[in-house]
């Protein structure tokens, strides 16, 4: 899987993963990560998730990290925001009032770059990288963040019935990329319906705390 893969999903709308409705377990375990209003929570690969103008509409600050501009320009559009667009580094920076998108590659996001987050929301990030991808990806991630405590959503099933994205992340994996934190998994339950309506998976829920 390259960068193509995704370029293509959002120019043919093939975005199934892109969830209609504010997700769940971010309303209902939120808490855990001991926020306050104006805190600045990261979303990365966050396509137009509506996550994010939950976030915002909770007082919240919003970063984000996602390589479609597509995705991104349909964000603000449906926040009905109008950005500033301005390059930093290898990516571009979409700005509006509490809120930071950065357009391009994540692995060009630094640390200088993203600024201070109190807190990281993780969906449809780690599930969405092959298996060869994904232990880089949890360096960076906690590279760049400085560790901030995070939510973190896996899927696990049989990865012979399905290809994926989404990949089959199992706890076994998640405690190999996180081990420099204190781990917990607050939820795990049965996916209503399947992957996809393809086979049966478990929906798991990681607290990540230094």
């Amino acid at each position: 899987m390259d960068t193509s893969f995704w370029h293509r999903k959002w120019e043919e709308g093939e975005i199934g993963f892109h969830e209609s409705d504010i997700n769940k377990l971010l309303v209902s375990y939120l808490h855990h990560l001991s926020l306050v209003k104006s805190d600045r929570v990261f979303v990365p690969l966050c396509g137009k998730t509506l996550v994010i103008s939950w976030l915002l509409a909770n007082g919240y600050r919003v970063a984000g990290a996602e390589l479609s501009r597509i995705a991104i320009e349909q964000l603000f559009a449906e926040l009905g925001v109008r950005p500033e667009i301005s390059a930093v580094g290898l990516m571009d920076r979409y700005s509006a009032p509490n809120i930071d998108i950065f357009v391009g590659d994540i692995f060009d996001l630094s640390s200088e770059m993203l600024g201070p987050v109190d807190a990281v929301f993780d969906r449809a990030a780690l599930v969405a990288l092959p298996d060869k991808m994904r232990n880089r990806y949890a360096a960076h991630l906690t590279k760049i963040t400085g560790m901030a405590p995070q939510l973190l959503i896996c899927y696990e099933y049989d990865q012979s019935l399905m290809a994926g994205p989404p990949f089959s992340v199992s706890n076994e994996e998640v405690r190999r990329h996180y081990g420099d934190y204190d781990l917990a998994l607050i939820l795990s339950t049965d996916l209503p319906g399947g992957l996809k309506g393809v086979c049966s998976a478990m929906e798991n829920l990681w607290l990540l705390k230094k």
